[in-house]
């Protein structure tokens, strides 16, 4: 098993689970986001809120909704732009959840004064919001919604990565989340033992996305 890989090695997996297992993204990111829903209903809460990007991170979470509901829980869906940012199996995911009739709440800047009112209700908040092809310092609106999950008080689980850490370097990128559990994929990032890392992601829990992680798909170290 590897012990942990860079964002590029991460990329680089998925490829070749598509290319020589023939997974497509869309299966990948079914199974990366049941994964994180079986975590969530482990921990008994049962106010939950998701916080969702508009990349496939964003299509994880979906996911992760989807099963909360089929499980028998009513979270709360938050966007973190308009609805119809989301593209490729991202949007596909969401669409599903639209069909299910499922309220998705679309943010932005001008609804965290709400969004503080309400958030402290939360035992549990799922964050989804970037993964680990993060580039570039957080700041604005984002930065601001980081801050206001960190302060809620609810249990942070984080999907792959927690939000604004840097995969590579354990760098925050202007605003990071502090999870109390990150569920990760196929390997830890190498981020997530360096630099503020370890203080982010709280304890970190390794789950395969339904292919063998080893050579020939990836050099380990």
């Amino acid at each position: 098993m590897m012990r942990s890989i860079t964002a590029s090695q991460a990329k680089l997996l998925d490829k070749r689970a598509r290319e020589v297992c023939g997974l497509s993204t869309l299966t990948l990111m079914e199974n990366a986001g049941r994964a994180v829903a079986d975590e969530v209903m482990r921990s008994k809460k049962r106010r939950i809120a998701l916080f969702c990007g508009k990349g496939n991170n964003g299509g994880d979470g979906f996911v992760c909704a989807r099963h909360l509901i089929a499980g028998g829980l009513k979270p709360d869906i938050f966007l973190a732009g308009r609805r119809s940012a989301p593209r490729g199996e991202a949007r596909l995911n969401l669409k599903i959840l639209l069909k299910l009739k499922h309220k998705i709440n679309g943010i932005g800047r001008k609804d965290l004064g709400l969004l503080k009112r309400k958030v402290g209700r939360y035992d549990l908040i799922v964050d989804a919001i970037f993964g680990v092809g993060l580039k570039g310092k957080i700041e604005g609106f984002y930065k601001d919604l980081i801050e206001l999950i960190n302060s809620s008080g609810a249990r942070i689980v984080s999907v792959d990565i927690p939000s604004g850490l840097d995969a590579d370097t354990g760098k925050a990128l202007g605003a990071c989340i502090r999870a109390d559990r990150t569920v990760t994929f196929v390997a830890r990032k190498r981020g997530m033992t360096k630099g503020e890392g370890p203080g982010r992601c709280g304890k970190v829990i390794v789950k395969d996305l339904g292919f063998p992680a080893h050579k020939p798909f990836v050099g380990h170290s």
